[in-house]
């Protein structure tokens, strides 16, 4: 069949391949040329009448559209009001009783207070940019790339990564953007896929050492030891001091063993970037269901990306088990609406350009798919970037929709897995957390396979059901967690990829 159809209700088709002016669909006249994974009108729709897929309104005609016309941009927009639709939020209408638990396992590396990592690296943080090449200089001494022996004896670190940043100054010392820098260095610094870590700092920075791990209940130890460029005496002495340190850190970090582990110690990070038409009926609802499967075994999933939900937050508020919830998440929205707004921008600046060209025409439409991700269990809680999270279950984060940005939150948070689906391509890999790559169509794995773990696009093939694929996911998620590598992992992505949140002046 060259199409796919959500809802009996919709207004419209999905082209499951390039369909060329003149080719019967539904005993429709294909108008025109109809890319793949764009839309084309089931009827003719008049001026300011809403268009639906999903069942769910993406937007409203801004011109006559005839039945089998290609349906996008030049048709199709939020309206007259730009983006002021309203949203039935029905909080808790359609939260699920509890399910008998499910059991499953995995090998992962538990810790001294009862934590359980996917990964065992040792890690370098730093308080500002300006200790940034101190502590890259000090990774690439235990880089298989430049020193192919400096691991040798340490079989079970998973590698030393420098993880930097390009802020920690020049901001309020009290403000919202040094509270959001200092949550996710922390969250980072007490993370279960890192053995040991070390933090630098320049010394008269506005991120000062002492103040944050005051602010952060954190303070040194065997596993975690904190200095100063200014007080050591250079970068020199830095380097050198930083390399004795993970010297001494490296033989208790190897003294681990992977051993079974319930599937409840993971926490999923779940991501999209690049997506285009196909993602929210492949890579996208495939991975709600590997979600659902993760909860059901009692493991914890983090949706986010703020402003790629917007205008389906309603399909999230009627999951909320209690109104409060809800209620925070629909904060959220607003805080988002304010500050866009404050940077003179707008909501509908989403999708992107590539987003557009793979056939997603307004960020109602992407947010329908994007959401699909989050499966259908309850929502338990809400949390702002980079908080610690302690509920088990689906939750939701608060954060940007840019992917690093989004996932360097989840990870603060405690993801110790992410899932990645992508329908044109993106290049991303997390560390300390491994990142499974899941294509959204089979054209994808074809042409950038060496990047991609899972090939959805087979549900666009007609070769397995969502729920087949979605079981699939989960067994990948469990052998990724029990140390397998991501694509990602194999081609040395993630040390680049951390990138805290940048709130407020910069100063």
């Amino acid at each position: 069949m060259p199409f796919i159809r959500h809802h009996p209700d919709d207004d419209v088709l999905i082209a499951r391949i390039q369909l060329v002016g003149g080719t019967q669909v539904e005993e429709i006249t294909v108008r025109g040329l109809i890319p793949p994974g764009h839309k084309l009108a089931r009827r003719a729709l008049a001026v300011g009448e809403p268009v639906r897929r999903y069942n769910q309104v993406i937007g409203f005609a801004s011109r006559p559209i005839a039945a089998g016309e290609h349906v996008h941009t030049h048709n199709l927009n939020l309206g007259c009001d730009k983006g002021d639709f309203s949203r039935d939020y029905a909080v808790g209408a359609d939260v699920k009783p509890p399910t008998e638990p499910q059991e499953a396992t995995f090998l992962g590396i538990r810790r001294e207070d009862g934590r359980v990592g996917t990964r065992n690296y040792i890690g370098i943080l730093t308080t500002v940019n300006c200790s940034a090449t101190a502590a890259r200089s000090i990774a690439d001494h235990f880089s298989s790339h430049t020193n192919p022996l400096a691991l040798k004896d340490f079989p079970n670190v998973d590698g030393v990564v420098a993880l930097t940043h390009s802020t920690g100054c020049g901001m309020d010392s009290e403000g919202l953007g040094m509270k959001i820098l200092q949550r996710t260095l922390a969250g980072y610094a007490t993370h279960a896929n890192f053995a040991a870590i070390v933090v630098i700092g320049l010394g008269c920075e506005a991120n000062q050492i002492k103040g944050w791990l005051v602010n952060s209940a954190l303070s040194e130890g065997h596993r975690f030891r904190v200095f100063n460029i200014q007080d050591i005496g250079g970068t020199r002495k830095t380097i050198e001091k930083g390399v004795a340190l993970i010297n001494e850190m490296l033989p208790k970090a190897n003294n681990v063993m992977r051993e079974p582990c319930s599937a409840a110690h993971i926490t999923l990070g779940l991501q999209c970037g690049g997506s285009e038409g196909y993602s929210g009926i492949s890579a996208n609802p495939a991975l709600g269901a590997a979600v659902d499967l993760l909860v059901a075994h009692g493991g914890t999933a983090i949706l986010s990306e703020t402003p790629e939900i917007y205008g389906a937050e309603h399909l999230l508020t009627r999951r909320a088990v209690r109104p409060d919830i809800a209620e925070k998440l629909i904060a959220r929205i607003k805080w988002w609406e304010q500050y866009t707004k404050i940077n003179e921008g707008e909501m509908n600046n989403n999708p992107s350009p590539g987003n557009k060209a793979g056939g997603l025409t307004t960020i109602l439409e992407k947010s329908l798919g994007a959401v699909a991700k989050g499966g259908t269990s309850n929502l338990e809680a809400v949390y702002e970037y980079a908080e610690s999270v302690k509920v088990h279950g689906f939750v939701y984060m608060d954060t940007p929709g840019y992917d690093p940005v989004s996932a360097t939150g989840q990870v603060a948070g405690g993801a110790n897995i992410i899932c990645f689906t992508t329908g044109r391509g993106s290049a991303y890999g997390c560390a300390p957390s491994p990142s499974l790559k899941l294509a959204t169509n089979s054209a994808l794995w074809q042409r950038q396979a060496e990047d991609i773990d899972i090939n959805c696009g087979e549900i666009i093939d007609g070769n397995v059901s969502i729920q087949e694929m979605g079981q699939r996911i989960f067994q990948q998620i469990l052998v990724t967690a029990s140390g397998e590598k991501s694509k990602s992992e194999q081609h040395g992505y993630g040390q680049n990829e951390f990138v805290p949140w940048q709130v407020g002046a910069v100063m």
